[in-house]
Order: structure tokens, then C-alpha cells, then sequence
């Protein structure tokens, strides 16, 4: 019966393990990144969960003739925006999941 003491103790574990994920997962969502296309000409600001929250333009980029760059800054600033999520997600949640295999 000795056994069974330690697979409490490890369900245990894991079951703070698992609510520790969540509330850093939480956190994660709720807060806000940034992403910047060249030169600040365009800044995205999305929420963890990717969540776009707002999108600054600066006006001197705005060229009516020549609407294909100020799409291009804006998709720069998204990518840019949703690799800053990336890389904080997986450094936060990364301890979680770097012992599991297939993670």
C-alpha cells in the first residue's frame, strides 16, 4: 500500500502543476504586446489570447498612391505583434511542458 501514498502525493502534483498553467496561461491572455512595422510607421497592439486591440497609423505613410506599402507595414506589425506573443508564451508556459514528450 505504500505505493498508493505516492501516487496521491504525485496527483497532487500535477493537479497544482495544472492550476499554475492556468493562472500563468490567464495572465498571459490579459496582457498586452506590441509589434512594430519599419520605423514605427505602423504599431499593433493585440492581447495574449490575439486579441487585436488597437492598430496606430502614422500619418506621413499614408500615400493614396501607393496603398500596397502601408499593407505591407501593417502585415509586418501583426507578424511582428504575434511573435512577441509567441516567444512570451512559450518561455512562460515552456517549464510546463518541456519534460512532456510531444509537447
Amino acid at each position: 500500500m505504500k505505493g498508493m501514498g505516492n501516487m496521491q502525493g504525485m496527483m497532487k502534483q500535477v493537479q497544482k502543476m495544472q492550476k499554475d498553467m492556468e493562472k500563468e496561461q490567464e495572465a498571459l491572455n490579459k496582457k498586452e504586446f506590441s509589434g512594430k512595422a519599419t520605423n514605427g510607421y505602423v504599431k499593433v497592439t493585440a492581447t495574449g489570447d490575439r486579441t487585436i486591440k488597437d492598430v496606430q497609423i502614422k500619418e506621413d505613410v499614408i500615400d493614396p498612391e501607393d496603398p500596397e506599402m502601408l499593407q505591407d507595414l501593417i502585415v509586418t506589425a501583426v507578424n511582428d505583434c504575434l511573435e512577441n506573443i509567441d516567444k512570451e508564451t512559450k518561455q512562460t508556459m515552456g517549464k510546463y511542458t518541456q519534460n512532456i514528450p510531444g509537447m
